[in-house]
């Protein structure tokens, strides 16, 4: 039972992060590697607020610092015509001192003993650590998901949509594709810098090498959400990447339950897991163009030997 609220409520807390990784690399067609940097960022602002006292506060700046570390990312890219790749990664490597000056130069900060959000829901609900747990992360999704959901249908939103699609005809339309590039970055880094927020609470404490491959993780939840979503449209794909979070936790937590694999092969297990879940889709293209090829084969000996019926 505790593998099961352990996974749901991890899945539910990193697909805050997979969702985040949607918009850049599915809607807006982008890759970005801010993610691992913008991931902590959140984490230690939000720790560092707990500990002043102040954890919701400490969720609401996160997202804030998320938001901006991906302004700057979408700045580098737009306004210095920086590669998106370089300038993800220059975003990732300068956020790696001011991470360390908000903990104050240390590279671990506990929150063991100050009120997170999660402890204060325990008096309000009145229910279970886990149940609370599970509850909390459930709300953080839900109203994520309903305002992510609500923006992408407004003009600005179909805008960041189209920018993914077919930039020269956004271009075309005097629509300012920096503008909608900047606020795509901004809103996806402030959706997993709030997924660090609330990871360092859930958690208890601020590890500065937390967010260290939080990108390649994120994207195979997403890409394992796509095998359960045949739909392509913005909210079955927000959705869908929450599944394939919760999906990849429970592998996850499978695999490491098992007397087979040791404590210390975590990271081997998720490497191979996220490789799985990458190369799945060369995996279905593979067996498509094979039965394509099957059936022409299929076809044509069909019709070369009705020719030889009809010739005899």
């Amino acid at each position: 039972m505790a593998l099961v609220f352990g996974s749901l409520q991890l899945g539910l807390l990193y697909g805050l992060l997979a969702m985040g990784i949607y918009i850049t690399f599915r809607i807006l067609n982008i890759p970005d590697l801010t993610a691992e940097g913008s991931f902590t960022f959140g984490l230690a602002v939000s720790a560092a607020f707990t500990v002043a006292g102040h954890p919701i506060l400490g969720i609401v700046f996160a997202i804030l610092a998320g938001a901006l570390a991906g302004a700057v990312t979408g700045f580098l890219q737009t306004g210095c015509k920086i590669h998106p790749i370089l300038a993800g990664i220059l975003t990732m490597s300068g956020l790696y001192t001011v991470n360390l000056c908000i903990m104050g130069s240390s590279s671990n900060l506990s929150l063991i003993a100050n009120d997170t959000l999660f402890k204060l829901s325990y008096d309000l609900f009145g229910a279970d650590k886990d149940v609370c747990k599970l509850i909390v992360s459930a709300i953080a999704v839900i109203l994520v998901v309903a305002v992510l959901v609500v923006f992408f249908k407004t003009h600005i939103g179909l805008c960041i949509r189209a920018t993914g699609d077919n930039e020269e005809m956004v271009k075309a339309s005097s629509i300012d594709i920096n503008v909608t590039k900047i606020l795509a970055l901004a809103i996806s880094n402030g959706s997993i810098a709030l997924c660090g927020g609330l990871i360092s609470q859930y958690q208890g404490f601020a590890d500065i090498n937390s967010g260290v491959g939080i990108l390649v993780v994120g994207l195979a939840s997403v890409i394992i959400g796509e095998l359960f979503t045949r739909k392509r449209s913005v909210t079955a794909g927000l959705i869908s990447a929450i599944i394939g979070s919760v999906a990849y936790r429970f592998i996850v937590a499978l695999a490491m339950s098992s007397s087979f694999f040791p404590a210390y092969a975590l990271k081997l297990v998720s490497a191979v897991i996220v490789g799985i879940a990458l190369a799945i889709p060369a995996i279905k293209g593979f067996q498509e163009t094979r039965k394509l090829k099957k059936a022409q084969k299929a076809s044509y000996t069909e019709t070369v030997t009705a020719q030889q019926k009809g010739d005899r």
